[in-house]
């Protein structure tokens, strides 16, 4: 077992499935313990129990709606009482329901930014919080392309993200004083579950889907969980204690 992330305690929203377990189990790997978070029980129980098999690891599962301050303070105040402490929080929990402007409901919409900037914005201030009485931590944006430019039928989901990259800018810059990081990944086009899934259901394969991608994507191929994972556990680590406020690219060249 690597030791980049030894002994840290790491909480990471949305990781029942997707690219948030991908982050846990790589986290894991790095000698991590980890709180999973997510709304599905038995999932969320089945990637704490593989972690704890497969690494040799602790990690449990706690069940909170982060969609509302509430279930962000229960997650944090659940895993200071078995934990102790707070080292690293992954903000990864999103929803992308499609819609144009014309199309999005005030529901729609109050649904999209309750869980992808009220859930990162009310994570981050009761870990913070904690990280305050243990000398610092490091907290990771999960971030998307949309933020820069928005898909005209992701209009809400691409203003919550440009939300949260603001947020990683605000906590970036007023709380490094404090040994507190906060750092953004854009992430690409990503052949998680969920877009698999989502694309299914409109009558694209997963086989189409990939070549289709591979099209738009400079370096021709989708990114995968594995390959947003490497890039969080850096932000994550010591070895990036003087980095904070940035934004890591992880999207086959989307960005440019």
């Amino acid at each position: 077992m690597s030791e980049r992330l030894n002994g840290k305690v790491i909480v990471i929203t949305g990781a029942t499935k997707g690219i948030g377990k991908g982050i846990a189990y790589i986290c894991a790997k790095e000698g991590a313990k980890i709180v999973v978070n997510g709304r599905n029980k038995d999932a969320g129980l089945k990637v704490a129990e593989n972690i704890i098999q497969k690494y040799g690891t602790d990690a449990i599962f706690i069940q909170s709606d982060i969609s509302t301050e509430t279930g962000c303070r229960e997650l944090i105040e659940q895993s200071i009482a078995y934990f102790g402490r707070i080292d690293g929080l992954v903000n990864n929990a999103g929803i992308f329901p499609r819609g144009t402007i014309l199309e999005t409901t005030e529901q729609l919409f109050d649904n999209i930014f309750d869980v992808n900037i009220k859930g990162p914005f009310f994570c981050s201030k009761y870990a913070i919080k904690e990280m305050l009485k243990t000398g610092g931590g490091s907290i990771v944006q999960i971030g998307s392309t949309n933020a820069y430019s928005g898909m005209e039928n992701l209009v809400a989901y691409s203003c919550s993200k440009g939300a949260m990259r603001t947020l990683n800018k605000s906590i970036a810059s007023h709380y490094a004083k404090h040994k507190i990081r906060s750092n953004w990944v854009t992430v690409g086009w990503v052949a998680s579950e969920g877009e698999i899934e989502l694309h299914e259901s409109m009558g694209t394969s997963e086989e189409e889907l990939k070549k289709w991608a591979e099209s738009v994507i400079p370096t021709g191929e989708m990114q995968t969980e594995e390959d947003m994972a490497y890039g969080v556990v850096y932000l994550l680590s010591d070895e990036s204690k003087q980095v904070t406020g940035t934004e890591l690219h992880i999207n086959g060249g989307l960005s440019l």
